[in-house]
């Protein structure tokens, strides 16, 4: 079974000038789906690599195989966690995150500034570890399901993430996002541990 391009949880055109319809185009239509026909070309040409889904790919490949189905992967869990409307975090999640930043204004600049001091390409991720929440980043198409993290959210600084509609302005995109299109419900359904298996697919 190869994998597929998954379709977007919202229309192109629902986050406004926030996210353009364009910026959906090019980064889930041409990028996004350049690392799933990658990735099928290599699966395809190797029959050892057959059946895998993308998470036992992610964690026993390296090299070109491993940057395509990472990206698959994190592409995936990106579209997932956001949200057209502007959300709180609730519950359990609300609880934790005052716990650990003191309150959901502190933990978006924390990942603001992950985000922004990121060096280069990567993403800027939200992750449960021991029972508390970490934030940290990933370089190019490393992804937290390679090092056994709980991924609840990750934000993808790559410049074909923003720069349509942002230009070289990284903050002004992370701001944005962060404060005004996370979606809290979809990371809080990610306390439960299922969250890398929600962005999987069968090989």
């Amino acid at each position: 079974m190869a994998f597929i391009l998954p379709d977007l949880p919202y229309a192109k055109t629902a986050f406004g000038e926030d996210m353009s319809a364009e910026t959906f185009d090019y980064h889930h239509g041409k990028h996004h789906n350049a690392y799933v026909v990658k990735a099928n070309e290599l699966v395809a040409a190797d029959a050892s690599l057959q059946g895998k889904s993308l998470l036992e790919l992610i964690n026993s490949s390296k090299g070109g195989l491993f940057n395509q189905v990472g990206q698959i992967w994190n592409h995936s869990f990106f579209w997932l966690g956001l949200s057209p409307e502007t959300q709180e975090p609730t519950g359990k999640l609300a609880d934790l995150i005052n716990e650990g930043f003191g309150s959901t204004d502190a933990l978006i600049e924390k990942l603001k500034a992950e985000a922004v001091g990121h060096f280069a390409s990567g993403w800027a991720a939200l992750n449960l570890k021991d029972g508390k929440l970490e934030v940290t980043s990933y370089h190019d198409a490393d992804t937290p399901v390679a090092h056994g993290a709980t991924p609840l959210f990750i934000l993808d600084v790559w410049e074909h993430a923003y720069y349509i509609d942002y230009r070289n302005a990284r903050p002004s995109y992370a701001d944005t996002i962060l404060k005004k299109h996370v979606n809290w419900a979809w990371v809080a359904e990610n306390l439960d541990g299922n969250g890398a298996e929600r962005a999987n697919q069968p090989g």
